[in-house]
């Protein structure tokens, strides 16, 4: 590998404009692919293979009426304090505003009457309307939006209280402000510890780059993939992220390589070699932690994964033939540090430096390190025992939003259940037996006390399948609405065996139920499979079982520490005004298994990052505890920069306002500075060093059917010249394979 990625590198020097030409060509082209491809995302989330996607499944085609696919909205009307919404001038301000909404957009098919369809609260001061769309949300227009938002403003105007909620409604307009935030942060970051513009603004430009490449394939693909909207969020956040790191580690040891005195060429060929080595690898660890999300099965989730590791193998391909062109364009502006800076830092040798006592701290002490570490991981993880997952809907909006003001009026008016009614659906091919079922069903219904109100059943024209509405008494995350839901489908085996009529659940409870039992069924052989797979391949880089072992385990550790913290501030709403946030609640139901494929393979990445120098310096024959100080010493200030720049990336993401990239940015952000400082530079050198020769120590037979990766660069060492001006065999113009 190392061999490979030198020629890679000196090829890609060498010849710099074809490289720099190619990559700018490949930009262009995906560009105007997605100008000339891209469609409208959707902002659905579908559940194959659940009960409660089957009952949407069979809605849409029992019932193609009711234009499951077309825009709604929900208008609530509220009279002035001590008036009743029947009243003679608050009905002609119903109207009035109903007839404006309807005229807001000529897509509308439909706006109810609440006052004829006795949509009206017990108490008579609040109502709501209907509204129906011809098409889906994602194909209004900004006039669409804009006609709606004034038919409310009119409302008001009439002196009532109108707020409205729906897929209808605008959506919240895309903001980059966290992308530039993350950005800005990192280029200061890089400025100040490479001292020069030019150095710090390579990994930048070659970042934008992939991201750019990235991003215009998504929008490409989103029409005819149908992407669900959400999909570009985690691509963009990982790739930036991924894009500055991999090509930080390559300029960070080619200046390395420049002031071991090697020229520019050999220096960007050596540092491809050794250093693009273990972005490889790093990026193949994150690429199957991301593409095994797909194992879940569900539309959203194995959009976002396969995005994101699309937008890595962009980083890693980007890192390793176009930084190295780059730097030969940059010349002596990349190179090592000035004889000034180098003659100070050698003045300083005698004082051991910040990573110098680090690594003396933990390996004067390893076990009490070690336990010290693992103990503080575990008490920040003790909130993650409470984690309650949800699926996001009105009442975990900003209170500021007429969705959230709508979901309180109707939970004040209508009670908490009204929010998240139940749609339950009875169907049989003989109309007959599925009336019976319905009248059974609705029989039993009215003898529980879990639901506020049951309406009639109500048939589709063939009269084999009846929808059921049943409206909860409690809010729909609380248990009541839980235990309820898992009432009725009790009730359904019943009446399945007594009728042969099917009975199905849906509705916000139901799908979250769903979704909660589908990634607990996941999780297991996701984490067997991502985890399987990652430590065969560092196995595999690291010659080692016991390395690769500890890492895994460090990376468990650190994904329950962020999900502690995660629970402690959007759950339980600890410090919740540091990250903007309005409302805690449940966490979204596929954060953990999200963050569980993230993190595992942004752990992998340092992992690599750090213990491969360390490797290097056994591999050349340091001893155990030596090749330790030294793979730390070089490396821990590339780590470091690097995982302060994925910090900053995803700390920007926090200031989203969108609930889930701000509970996502904020997870991945703590998960990195756990992950990196507590276990990466600390838990693993303690380990390491506990463990001494036998964490490099391998089984025969399985060192004998391994290939030699050589990522250290042993080969490079043995066969490429030391110093500009040395001879020797070059593997990289000789074309010789027998290497």
């Amino acid at each position: 590998m190392a061999t490979f990625l030198h020629r890679v590198g000196r090829f890609a020097f060498r010849r710099r404009r074809l490289v720099v030409l190619l990559w700018a060509l490949v930009l262009g082209l995906v560009g105007a692919a997605a100008v000339g491809g891209s469609g409208p995302t959707s902002s659905a989330i579908t559940l194959p293979g659940t009960e409660a996607q089957r009952a949407m499944d069979l809605l849409a085609d029992k019932f193609p009426a009711a234009n499951a696919d077309g825009a709604t909205a929900r208008v609530v009307l509220r009279a002035p304090d001590g008036e009743r919404i029947g009243d003679a001038g608050n009905r002609d301000a119903v109207a009035a505003t109903l007839a404006e909404v309807e005229k807001s957009s000529p897509d509308i098919v439909r706006v109810t009457d609440p006052l004829a369809a006795e949509a009206v609260s017990a108490d008579g001061t609040t109502a709501y309307a209907q509204v129906t769309y011809a098409s889906a949300d994602t194909e209004l227009t900004e006039g669409d939006h804009r006609g709606l938002a004034d038919a409310l403003e009119s409302g008001r105007d009439h002196g009532l209280t109108v707020e409205a909620s729906g897929n209808a409604l605008a959506p919240p307009e895309v903001s980059h402000t966290a992308e530039a935030i993350g950005f800005a942060l990192a280029a200061v970051i890089l400025l100040i510890t490479f001292g020069s513009l030019t150095a710090a603004g390579l990994p930048l430009l070659t970042a934008v780059a992939g991201v750019g490449i990235s991003l215009a394939a998504i929008a490409a693909l989103s029409g005819p993939l149908g992407l669900n909207s959400t999909t570009p969020a985690l691509a963009t956040m990982l790739g930036i992220a991924v894009g500055i790191d991999y090509a930080l580690f390559i300029v960070s040891r080619y200046r390395t390589e420049r002031a071991d005195g090697h020229d520019a060429r050999e220096a960007a060929a050596r540092a491809n070699g050794t250093a693009g080595s273990a972005v490889v690898f790093a990026g193949l660890t994150v690429v199957i932690a991301l593409a095994g999300l797909a194992v879940v099965n569900l539309p959203i989730l194995t959009s976002m994964g396969l995005a994101a590791a699309g937008a890595v193998v962009v980083a890693v391909l980007v890192a390793t033939t176009l930084v190295p062109a780059l730097l030969g364009f940059a010349g002596e502006r990349v190179g090592a540090p000035r004889p000034r800076r180098r003659a100070a830092a050698a003045a300083r040798s005698g004082r051991p430096g910040l990573a110098q006592r680090w690594i003396s701290a933990v390996l004067r002490r390893p076990a009490a390190v070690l336990l010290l570490a693992v103990t503080a991981l575990g008490v920040i993880a003790l909130p993650a025992a409470k984690l309650e997952l949800g699926l996001p809907d009105d009442g975990s909006k900003a209170a500021s939003s007429t969705q959230r003001k709508a979901y309180d009026m109707l939970a004040q008016s209508f009670g908490p259940g009204f929010n998240g009614p139940l749609t339950v659906t009875v169907d049989h091919r003989d109309p007959a037996a599925a009336g019976e079922g319905a009248k059974a069903l609705g029989s039993a219904l009215a003898e529980s006390r879990g639901p506020a109100a049951v309406s009639p059943a109500s048939f589709n024209q063939a009269g084999d399948t009846a929808i059921i509405t049943v409206v909860p008494k409690g809010a729909p995350d609380s248990d009541a609405t839980k235990s309820l839901v898992d009432e009725i489908r009790s009730l359904s085996r019943d009446i399945e065996s007594q009728t042969g009529a099917r009975t199905l659940v849906t509705g916000t409870t139901a799908l979250n139920l769903d979704i909660s039992d589908k990634f607990s069924a996941a999780i297991l052989p996701y984490l067997a499979l991502v985890v399987g797979l990652a430590v065969l391949l560092l196995i595999l880089v690291f010659r080692s079982v016991l390395v690769p072992v500890k890492a895994a385990l460090g990376f468990l550790l650190s994904v329950l520490a962020s999900l502690g913290a995660l629970v402690a501030v959007f759950q339980w709403g600890w410090f919740k005004d540091l990250v903007g946030l309005e409302q805690t609640g449940p966490v979204m139901s596929l954060m953990p298994i999200l963050m569980v494929g993230i993190v595992f393979g942004l752990a992998m990445d340092y992992q690599v990052f750090l213990v491969t120098r360390m490797r290097e310096a056994y591999v050349h024959g340091a001893d155990a505890r030596t090749a330790i100080e030294s793979g730390f010493r070089h490396n821990s200030t590339v780590v470091t920069v690097a995982a302060l720049i994925m910090i900053s990336v995803f700390a920007g993401f926090v200031g989203s306002a969108d609930s889930m990239i701000k509970s996502l940015g904020f997870g991945l952000a703590v998960a990195v500075a756990l992950d990196a400082f507590v276990v990466r530079m600390t838990i693993v050198p303690a380990a390491l060093a506990l463990l001494g020769r036998r964490a490099w120590s391998l089984p025969g037979w399985i060192d004998r059917i391994l290939p030699n990766v050589d990522i250290e660069g042993e080969k490079l060492t043995r066969h490429a010249p030391t110093a500009p001006g040395a001879t020797g065999p070059d593997p990289v113009g000789t074309g010789d394979t027998s290497r």
